[in-house]
C-alpha cells in the first residue's frame, strides 16, 4: 500500500515530500522530528538555491510538470500552496487565478500517492474567500473526492513563541483514521524582540536623518524595542512584536524603533529559522523568501500533534504532544 507507515519499533523514519517548499519552513519542522525528506519542489530559482545550500536537496521545480514517477512514495505530504489568490494583499481572485488552481496539483499528487497524512498551509483570508466557498471546495475535494478525514483552523504565530502576528490557516488530513483534531495548543511565551534584533546593523538599513526626525515627531512608542508599522498614509502604530511579514512590502513598512528597516536575518528569526540557516541570495530575495515562509514552530506543533493520531490512533490525538512534551520544545 502506498504511503504505508513505518512501524513503531522500526527505526526507518517516516518519509515526507515538501511541496511549494520555499526555503524550508516545513523542512526544518519535519527534520527536527526525525522525518526524512524524499522530494521537494518550488518553482522559484532563488528558493531552490537557498534550499540546496541548507539541505543539500535540489528541488524539482514546476510541480505542474511532475508526473507520478517523478514523486517517490511517502508517508506525509507537506505544502504551503500559493497564497496570493486568497491574500488580502492581492486581488483575491481565488481559483480564477492560475496560482489558485495549484491546489489541484496537490490533490492530484495525494490521489496518485495516497500518503497517510498531509498538512497544508495558507493565509487566513482563505477561510472567508468568496464567502467561504473556496475553502469549502478545497475541503470537499479532500474529503469526498479523495476520501481523507480533514480539519482546518486558523493559528497565530504569536501563540507559538514568535514575536510576529502572523495568522495562517492549516488544513490537516488522515487517510485511514477518523480525525478529531484538537487545535488547543499550549500557548508559548513570546520570544522578546531583544533576542531577535541584531546588534551591529549595516547603515544601509537606517533611515535618513530628516525622515527619522519626522517619524520620531509623529509617534511615541510605549514599548522599546518595538516594531513600528507605518502604512501608506503615514499612520504609525508600534508593538513589542512585528506585524505579519510580507514578501514584497515588509522592508518598507516595518521599522525597528522607527529608525531602520529589518535585516534579512531578523526577518528569518521572526519566522523561527535558526541562525544556522545559510543566506545565499541578495538581501531583497532573502526578504521575499522570509515573507513567504511558514513559521517553523507553528507548523512543528501541528505536525507533531497530527503524528500523534498516526502513531496511536487515539481520539484526542495528543499522546505524543503530551507524554513527550513535543509541542513545548523549541
Amino acid at each position: 500500500m502506498k504511503g504505508k507507515l513505518a512501524k513503531k519499533d522500526n527505526k526507518e523514519p517516516l518519509k515526507y515530500i515538501d511541496l511549494f517548499a520555499g526555503i524550508g519552513g516545513f523542512h526544518y519542522a519535519a527534520d527536527s522530528m526525525g522525518l526524512k525528506c524524499v522530494f521537494a519542489s518550488d518553482i522559484d530559482p532563488y528558493c531552490q538555491k537557498s534550499y540546496f545550500a541548507n539541505f543539500g536537496i535540489q528541488q524539482f521545480g514546476d510541480i505542474t510538470k511532475a508526473r507520478t514517477n517523478d514523486i517517490p512514495a511517502h508517508d506525509v505530504l507537506l505544502g504551503g500552496f500559493p497564497c496570493q489568490p486568497f491574500s488580502i494583499i492581492g486581488e483575491r481572485r481565488g481559483f480564477k487565478d492560475i496560482r489558485g488552481t495549484l491546489f489541484f496539483d496537490i490533490a492530484r499528487i495525494i490521489d496518485e500517492k495516497r500518503p497517510a497524512a498531509f498538512v497544508l498551509e495558507n493565509v487566513k483570508a482563505l477561510r472567508g474567500h468568496n464567502k467561504g466557498k473556496t475553502l469549502a471546495r478545497i475541503l470537499d475535494v479532500l474529503r469526498n473526492e479523495l476520501g481523507y478525514s480533514v480539519d482546518a483552523h486558523v493559528l497565530n504565530a504569536l501563540n507559538f513563541g514568535l514575536p510576529q502576528k502572523r495568522e495562517r490557516i492549516f488544513i490537516v488530513g488522515l487517510r485511514d483514521k477518523q480525525l478529531n483534531f484538537d487545535w488547543n495548543f499550549p500557548k508559548r511565551p513570546m520570544r522578546p524582540l531583544s533576542e531577535i534584533l541584531e546588534k551591529n546593523v549595516d547603515k544601509k538599513h537606517f533611515a535618513s536623518k530628516p525622515i527619522l526626525q519626522k517619524r520620531l515627531a509623529a509617534h511615541k512608542s510605549e514599548c522599546q524595542p518595538a516594531i513600528w508599522h507605518e502604512n501608506k498614509a503615514g499612520n504609525i502604530t508600534s508593538y513589542p512584536y512585528s506585524c505579519a511579514l510580507r514578501a514584497g512590502a515588509s522592508y518598507n513598512y516595518l521599522l525597528v524603533d522607527g529608525k531602520r528597516r529589518l535585516t534579512p536575518r531578523e526577518m528569518l528569526r521572526l519566522q523561527g529559522f535558526p541562525d544556522t540557516f545559510k543566506i545565499v541570495n541578495a538581501d531583497h530575495q532573502t526578504r521575499k523568501q522570509a515573507g513567504n515562509a511558514v513559521p517553523v514552530p507553528m507548523v512543528k506543533a501541528v505536525l507533531e500533534r497530527l503524528l500523534g493520531y498516526l502513531e496511536d490512533g487515539e481520539e484526542n490525538g495528543k499522546k505524543l504532544a503530551e507524554t513527550k512534551n513535543l509541542v513545548l520544545q523549541s
